[in-house]
């Protein structure tokens, strides 16, 4: 397996485009590109106080959007970079074959299922009744969405990330996706992404991508791009929900996100209620369920099967 775990995403929905890194419309006249991208590259430069990531998010935009012939082909969805790829890296991807003969950890539910269902309603309801929807995941049409539509689809995207990371785990581990939980509300979907039992503990798992970075403050997270969600308080909710219901309790509680936003391969955050919380960049994952989240007990083997027992006959699926 390469170092990162998993292969590397596609760009994200909620991602800007090459326009937007440059601050100007899509329909801005070469002219007013070249100002932008000379303005931009100014402001982004690490010798005038800018950021390197920044700096080097402006050069990628002029790459993808600076000559006729490149604006052209990203404007048909074919520029083959940052934040219109083109929409079969969105749309569900058919099954891959295994590249090793390794068992892979016991796996149930449909990871990114009811999201995705979710992304389905909403951009249909969006483009208006009566309006066919030809893809729903062409480029053009996610691009010009709102951004909690968009947000949406990014997240079905990181769940699937998730569950191809966390099948590698191997036969001692066990994972349920998608499960149905009783903590619902506005904002708040009816489900916990997924739970993972194994010899390192029974640990809930939220994916998410909320388009920019967010950090431990006080045991919640904080960051700009969560305008005022509270993610750990809400997981705690979901995880709760399911194992109460099996008479056993998480052992940790871990968001993880794209490794572009978190500042740490794994960052604690305290603990909530006994589970020790984290926040993980996607391609630690796997290593650091293996290793086991610090501040979460191990399980011994027959703690591991009577707690596997009590939740296959208690887990709902979404």
């Amino acid at each position: 397996m390469a170092a990162t775990e998993s292969e590397p995403m596609p760009d994200s929905p909620l991602s800007d485009s090459p326009y937007e890194v440059l601050g100007v419309a899509s329909d801005a006249d070469a002219a007013a590109l070249r100002l932008a991208y000379r303005r931009a590259l100014r402001h982004a430069h690490p010798d005038t106080g800018g950021d390197a990531t920044r700096f080097h998010a402006v050069q990628r935009a002029w790459e993808l959007v600076g000559t006729p012939e490149a604006r052209a082909a990203f404007d048909r969805g074919s520029g083959g970079g940052m934040a219109e790829p083109q929409h079969e890296a969105w749309a569900p991807s058919a099954p891959r074959p295994r590249r090793d003969s390794r068992p892979m950890a016991r796996a149930y539910g449909h990871p990114g299922g009811w999201t995705r269902e979710r992304y389905l309603d909403l951009i249909r309801e969006w483009a208006g009744r009566g309006v066919t929807v030809d893809d729903p995941y062409d480029a053009s049409l996610v691009r010009s969405a709102p951004r909690d539509i968009r947000h949406v689809l990014a997240d079905a995207l990181a769940e699937e990330e998730t569950a191809r990371s966390l099948a590698t785990l191997g036969i001692a581990y066990t994972v349920w996706h998608d499960i149905a939980t009783d903590a619902a509300g506005p904002g708040f979907p009816p489900k916990l992404d997924h739970l993972v039992l194994g010899p390192t503990g029974l640990i809930a798992i939220q994916s998410e991508d909320w388009g920019g970075p967010v950090a431990f403050k006080r045991g919640e997270l904080i960051g700009e791009a969560l305008a005022g969600e509270r993610p750990i308080r809400l997981l705690a909710a979901r995880a709760k929900s399911v194992t109460r219901a099996a008479r056993v309790k998480p052992t940790a509680l871990v968001v993880v996100v794209p490794d572009e936003y978190a500042s740490a391969p794994l960052e604690v955050g305290g603990s909530v209620r006994g589970a020790a919380v984290a926040l993980v960049r996607r391609s630690r994952l796997a290593s650091a369920i293996r290793e086991g989240i610090p501040g979460s007990p191990v399980l011994g083997g027959a703690d591991v099967m009577e707690i596997r027992a009590r939740l296959q006959a208690a887990i709902r699926f979404a």
